[in-house]
């Protein structure tokens, strides 16, 4: 609410209902995160991102629900269909999205996509495909879609009252809460949610070994999960790197992460590798452009040429590999540097009854089985009520045939018609549902034929509720339906797998081993520009070129391996290798780093730091006089990160920055041009990057206005500057602050 400006007339007619308008009010801003943002928070994450026991969240739900009322579970494999578009109209009835989000939830779940092992949807058209970074899925009024067989196993018994209904957003429909699934599927497809501070991914699994591990718990609480579950399948196929104790982890706990390569067959007359399966987590244009990224450093010349082949028989990247080169050590460095290997990290965070818990693959079945269980039972009660209900009938229209004339008699003589159901209760002793049952039998029904028809299964009803009730008190037979439930489903819709298993890679160490590792001469120009000129290059050429007005300011020989640390003046440091640049001559400009290190508009290099093994420290100055002393290490990461945000503390400006292999004394003078010598071992080192370090010189009024390492006659009476312990003020030096030559 903002306030009213100044001489404003009041609107008597809005401040009459607007109890205190115009007033601003102070409030902490934890109570208005609670009451605006976390109601928020809790809605994304309970009825939007993650999925419950089911395998789906309510988006998902929703839309196959609407396909189901719609009658699109029927029909052969090429009729039945139903445009898109019609789909995401009903399904806005239950859904208060716009129809771009459904339509982008129900092409992940289309088999034409690709993205899910099983797909719910039996789809017709361009639905885009989940390898694919620029295949798009074409208009929804351009495709068709109805259910896929599958989803008999979702909706079966959708109407026996196993699962709860809830009115939509506008209290006209109802839909279900969950669906009353006959099978695990919420381990048999694919599911990724980002909430609010939480997400899900949890990996697809093998539709058999599903089955076949949840009966084996089922008989054997107690059933080891690897021994019939081998692990992750993908829809897009690929190798899983095995990793049996990274596997156990995911299967105990549902975190860990799962390393997936590429498949390809290499053509030995044509000299092609192509490329037929990939990673779930990147797509074919991701691949192709690190491969460019890595051939124009120069880390790939195996090959002369890369082409999407991809068509409509399926992905096929090719490459065109030069003779002499080893098609599989070739496909080992892809591996090794492009996401053709990458990483699926688990994360199986599911709603249970409305609480996000991350359970591993034993929790997960065991939480099903008790969900089925109680779907069986609900089932089975719900049957039961209904063949109690015939049989109540039945045995009425039993007493029926003890006299039919006199329930005829009854008819004919009753005078009123609202008065033949209690006629006919008091002439054969029957209840009111039995007795308006026998009043609405059709007159050519009323014969001993059609009556001892029905009442034959009066014996045959009282066997099936005997039985029910019987299951109903049983725990071994509800498991046994669900057993078979299972096994039906293994046996008509299991499938091979399509995720095979492959080794890691013996030499963990041959990247570093094909790394050129000879010595070069580095430069780094003001301006920043970079070259990288071997001493033979250096020795035959001439002077440096250097563009106008920009002069060296770093010059030294290093390996191939080394790492090089440019910090600039936004407070981030971009890291790279020496490796990363290729052979020049000094007849040339270099690469132009924030360029080629893709650094902000109109970010500085303050510094550039070369370390072979992230040894040493560091040491900042600011211009408010303080000073930090950071461990190289600090910047080491485990992870290939080009940048690194917060590199060092923003709090006051940078004056100077050094190398401090060992400890060693610098000189310090204030714009008012007071003198300060000490030894950096006076200031203790900080792991965290972004310290703002200790005060070491004592400033009123003034700022730090330079800094170098001292050199011995650098100032006379250098004695009288030094300090042994900091913060100090230094002295007035003798000479100005020119003649320091700082």
């Amino acid at each position: 609410m903002t306030k009213k400006k100044a001489g404003s007339k009041p609107i008597k007619k809005l401040d009459a209902y607007i109890e205190g308008a115009g007033i601003v009010e102070q409030r902490n801003i934890t109570d208005t995160l609670e009451e605006n943002y976390m109601p928020y928070a809790m809605s994304v994450i309970v009825s939007r991102a993650l999925p419950e026991i089911d395998g789906f969240k309510p988006s998902h739900r929703k839309l196959l629900y609407t396909m189901y009322t719609m009658g699109l579970l029927r029909g052969g494999d090429d009729e039945g269909r139903t445009k898109s578009a019609n789909i995401v109209g009903q399904t806005m009835k239950l859904n208060p999205h716009g129809d771009q989000a459904i339509y982008a939830t129900m092409v992940r779940l289309a088999r034409g996509n690709g993205a899910l092992l099983h797909p719910y949807i039996d789809s017709k058209g361009n639905f885009g495909k989940a390898y694919s970074r620029d295949m798009s899925c074409a208009a929804s009024r351009y495709t068709e879609a109805k259910l896929d067989p599958i989803c008999a196993e979702l909706f079966g018994e959708i109407d026996k009252d196993t699962v709860d209904f809830v009115p939509n957003y506008d209290n006209t429909l109802t839909e279900p809460v969950l669906f009353p699934v006959r099978f695990p599927s919420v381990l048999v497809n694919n599911n990724i949610g980002i909430a609010v501070s939480m997400a899900s991914n949890i990996c697809s699994f093998n539709l058999r070994e599903v089955c076949e591990t949840t009966i084996a718990m089922m008989k054997d609480p107690e059933h080891d999960v690897s021994a019939t579950l081998q692990g992750p399948d993908f829809p897009g196929g690929g190798f899983i790197v095995a990793d049996e104790e990274e596997l156990q982890k995911i299967y105990k706990t549902g975190r860990g992460s799962v390393t997936v390569r590429g498949k390809y067959t290499f053509d030995k007359e044509s000299r092609c590798i192509e490329v037929t399966e990939i990673p779930p987590t990147t797509t074919v244009e991701a691949i192709i452009d690190k491969v460019l990224e890595l051939v124009k450093l120069g880390k790939i010349t195996e090959i002369s040429d890369i082409r999407d082949e991809t068509d409509l028989s399926g992905l096929k990247l090719t490459f065109d590999l030069k003779k002499g080169k080893d098609p599989d050590e070739f496909m080992r460095k892809l591996f090794r540097l492009t996401p053709l290997q990458d990483v699926f990290s688990c994360n199986f965070n599911v709603l249970i009854a409305g609480n996000p818990r991350v359970m591993g693959v034993y929790e997960i079945l065991n939480e099903w089985i008790a969900f089925r269980t109680d779907c069986v039972k609900r089932m089975i009660f719900f049957e039961l009520g209904k063949k109690r209900e015939k049989l109540h009938l039945l045995q009425g229209l039993a007493k029926i045939l003890l006299d039919i004339d006199k329930a005829i008699r009854i008819i004919r003589e009753t005078d009123e018609e609202a008065e033949v159901v209690p006629n006919l209760m008091i002439g054969f002793g029957i209840d009111e549902i039995q007795a308006d049952y026998v009043a609405e039998i059709k007159l050519r029904h009323i014969n001993r034929e059609y009556i001892l028809k029905r009442t034959e299964e009066i014996n045959s009803l009282k066997a099936d509720i005997a039985d029910m009730e019987e299951t109903l008190e049983s725990p071994r037979k509800i498991k046994k339906i669900i057993i078979e439930q299972l096994e039906e489903i293994a046996d008509k819709y299991g499938q091979p797998r399509r995720t095979l298993f492959a080794q890691a890679f013996d030499d963990d160490d041959d990247e570093e081993e094909q790394i050129p590792d000879y010595t070069v001469n580095c430069f780094l120009t003001a301006e920043g520009y970079f070259k990288r000129i071997t001493s033979q290059s250096l020795r035959m050429s001439g002077e440096q070129k250097l563009k106008e007005g920009d002069e060296m300011i770093f010059e030294r020989e290093l390996t191939g391996k080394t790492d090089l640390l440019f910090f600039t003046d936004k407070y981030q440091v971009y890291k790279t290798s020496v490796n990363d640049f290729a052979d020049t001559k000094a007849s040339l400009m270099g690469d132009y780093i924030p360029a080629k290190l893709e650094m902000d508009a109109g970010e500085k290099i303050v510094k550039m730091i070369p370390t072979e093994d992230y040894s040493g420290h560091i040491i900042l100055f600011f211009r408010n006089g303080k000073c930090a002393k950071v461990p190289l290490a600090s910047f080491e990461t485990k992870t290939r990160r080009r940048k690194l945000a917060n590199a060092y503390n923003d709090g006051s400006e940078l004056v100077a920055m050094f190398e401090l292999p060992e400890d060693t004394e610098f000189i310090l003078q204030s714009a008012a041009g007071k003198v300060l010598i000490f030894n950096s071992a006076l200031v203790l080192p900080k792991a965290a990057r972004d310290t703002q370090g200790v005060q070491v010189m004592r400033l009123t009024k003034t700022e730090l206005q330079s800094v170098r390492i001292y050199e011995e006659g650098l100032i006379d009476d250098a004695d009288k500057y030094r300090s042994k312990t900091v913060p100090s003020a230094g002295l007035m030096a003798k000479i100005g602050i020119d003649q320091l030559k700082f």
